[in-house]
């Protein structure tokens, strides 16, 4: 299964942040308990709902996600604010 099967973006769903589909649980949700420590297990007992693909795909939504954002890194300028 592809990671577009797994996750659901829709506007009426967690206003519109991608989800598992058919769930309320949100990639974010899935990526912050995992960058707190939690692991694959501790999520799959917490959300029933939720299988290790989901958690892969959320995974990879992210990577593919951060992989299509472009930075553009300003130099601070030193221009003093006339009043």
């Amino acid at each position: 299964m592809t990671t577009t099967e797994r996750l659901q973006v829709d506007p009426k769903v967690m206003s519109g942040k991608p989800v598992i589909r058919g769930t309320r649980i949100t990639v974010e949700l899935i990526l912050r308990k995992l960058a707190d420590g939690a692991t694959e297990v501790e999520l799959l007992d917490a959300y029933p709902a939720l299988g290790f693909e989901d958690i892969r795909a959320a995974i990879e939504y992210a990577a593919d996600t951060l992989a299509h954002e472009e930075t553009i890194i300003l130099e601070p300028t030193n221009k003093v604010a006339e009043g």
